[in-house]
């Protein structure tokens, strides 16, 4: 088998409403879908969600890069994963989002050929997971109106984004406190937007709302401040925009800089390093979750095989595709009451994107098909 050309889709994907975080907000998901075709007429998906302030790709180098992929990949076995996957990370080593969209559809072939769903093909259960859903950065009346719709469908778990001013921020958490009650989780995002004073002084003001955890207080870069943070004892410290693949994952063991691990196929480069990561994790005591961009189920359901293979994920963060006004994917992972999900059973990532979906966005086909 090898792969014997590659089709790349252009999509925007418009927000139920703005969603705004420290770094940045949309109110147009920018995505990059990829159907790599073998010459025994298989095909498989991938997904890459560009979100620059986090991984510092635009769509158009995004696409720049797809190209170059793609020609790379054409001819070669997808289903030497290991080497496809070494040869991208040496070909574009600084842009993981697009590589993770190739990973995620040598997966789904692999899967495909094995006759297996994917979750089966990476050796674990197929076990209920259950996601939280985001509230975005706004007033705290504007907040908590949007965590309390979360309760009211029965989410068990609320995520806060934070890092616009402690005050504000405390006064955001409290405000949603008091609507949410005491009996469903908080976790809080800063993304960056805390300084090391501001970080530990909001940390202090905020565990009296019974913060399961934060994640990402200070800068990507300060390993040192998140240390910090993390021995102040305050609040369980996860890291997310400081941890982008195996190499970072053993630099924050050890300088003991967290609690928790976000890994993001968007920022792995997919499946393949995010099972990396999270051996590293579960061979030094540190839980994982999985977490997401603003991805359509079709991305979102490659990150819920990960979690559903692997004991130590123990949160998942896979709401992504619940702020989208359209959902243009067939099959899939599906959202139940109260954030449930539950894997599809069919070979692959057992999901597919709609047919007149597809036909309407920009394509371009790469490998000897291409017109």
């Amino acid at each position: 088998m090898s792969i014997s050309h590659i089709e790349i889709f252009k999509a925007g994907l418009p927000l139920k409403r703005p969603f705004r975080i420290a770094i940045g907000e949309t109110s147009v998901t920018e995505t990059i879908f990829v159907r790599v075709h073998t010459d025994d007429g298989l095909y498989g998906l991938g997904e890459a969600n560009l979100f620059r302030p986090v991984v510092g790709e635009t769509r158009e180098a995004a696409l720049a890069n797809a190209r170059d992929l793609a020609q790379w990949l054409i001819g070669r076995d997808p289903l030497d994963i290991d080497g496809c996957v070494a040869g991208m990370r040496a070909f574009l080593p600084n842009n993981a989002t697009i590589r993770s969209a190739f990973d995620m559809a040598l997966y789904d072939l692999l899967g495909k050929t094995a006759q297996l769903p994917l979750y089966a093909v990476l050796a674990g259960p197929r076990r209920e997971i259950v996601t939280d859903n985001t509230v975005g950065i706004d007033t705290p009346e504007t907040m908590a109106a949007h965590a309390l719709e979360f309760r009211e469908r029965g989410f068990t778990a609320v995520k806060v984004k934070l890092g616009a001013g402690v005050a504000e921020d405390v006064a955001r958490v409290a405000a949603i406190r008091d609507v949410l009650g005491p009996d469903i989780a908080i976790r809080i995002d800063a993304n960056q937007g805390w300084d090391r004073v501001e970080a530990l002084q909001a940390l202090r003001r905020l565990s009296a709302f019974d913060i399961q955890y934060c994640e990402q207080p200070v800068a990507a870069w300060d390993f040192e401040g998140l240390a910090a943070a993390r021995s102040l004892g305050a609040i369980p410290i996860m890291a997310d925009e400081a941890l982008f693949d195996e190499h970072d994952a053993m630099r924050l063991v050890s300088t003991g800089a967290c609690d928790y691990f976000n890994i993001k196929l968007a920022k792995s480069g997919g499946i393949h390093v995010a099972l990396k990561i999270n051996a590293l994790a579960e061979a030094t005591g540190i839980k994982c979750m999985v977490g997401c961009m603003t991805e359509t189920r079709l991305g979102l359901t490659a990150a819920a095989h990960l979690v559903s293979s692997r004991g130590n994920i123990v949160f998942a963060d896979l709401d992504g595709a619940d702020m989208l006004r359209e959902d243009p994917v067939v099959g899939g992972m599906v959202y139940g009451e109260g954030g449930r999900i539950m894997v599809p059973d069919a070979p692959g990532l057992g999901a597919d994107l709609d047919a007149g979906f597809i036909a309407g966005l920009e394509c371009e086909t790469i490998g000897r098909n291409a017109e």
